[in-house]
């Protein structure tokens, strides 16, 4: 049960993400939206522009989801231990990395999504920069994992 209460939100973000990763969120559906507010907010911009900004705007959601899924799953992977280890770092960027190259083979069977290698690349980058994040965020805040607390006092001693 600890382990579930640890593990739990990033289930949920995954399953989040899988749902973008459906006809609901392909790239023909997001423009029905999105280019709309891009219109309103940019009565001049031609249609190349627009679609351009629309292409910025799901390539940023890639970094955003993942990189919101390398931090839950960072959660789950330290457990109730506190701080920034290497060893956790390294496993969630490998988990977030096998989700993204997973969600893109679900996508093949998405009939208006396809899958692409850049994709997972980008959202690996994501899930890198959320790993960087949360290392300079330990070491800004003087946070260390509690085994390194005890070896460097006993190398006080």
């Amino acid at each position: 049960m600890r382990t579930l209460r640890q593990w739990w939100p990033a289930i949920v973000w995954a399953l989040v993400i899988w749902q973008f990763s459906t006809d609901l969120f392909s790239t023909h559906s997001t423009s029905q939206i999105i280019i709309p507010i891009l219109k309103w907010l940019l009565p001049g911009a031609s249609a190349k522009t627009l679609a351009a900004l629309h292409g910025y705007i799901r390539k940023a959601g890639h970094v955003t989801e993942y990189f919101v899924l390398s931090l839950l799953v960072l959660r789950g992977v330290r457990g109730k231990a506190s701080g920034w280890r290497w060893t956790w770092g390294l496993a969630t960027l490998a988990m977030v990395a096998g989700y993204a190259a997973l969600d893109e083979v679900h996508q093949l069977f998405v009939a208006s999504r396809g899958a692409s290698g850049a994709d997972v690349l980008l959202d690996t980058a994501g899930g890198g920069v959320a790993q960087a994040a949360a290392w300079w965020h330990t070491r800004r805040r003087g946070h260390r994992p509690k085994e390194n607390a005890l070896v460097n006092q006993a190398e006080k001693s």
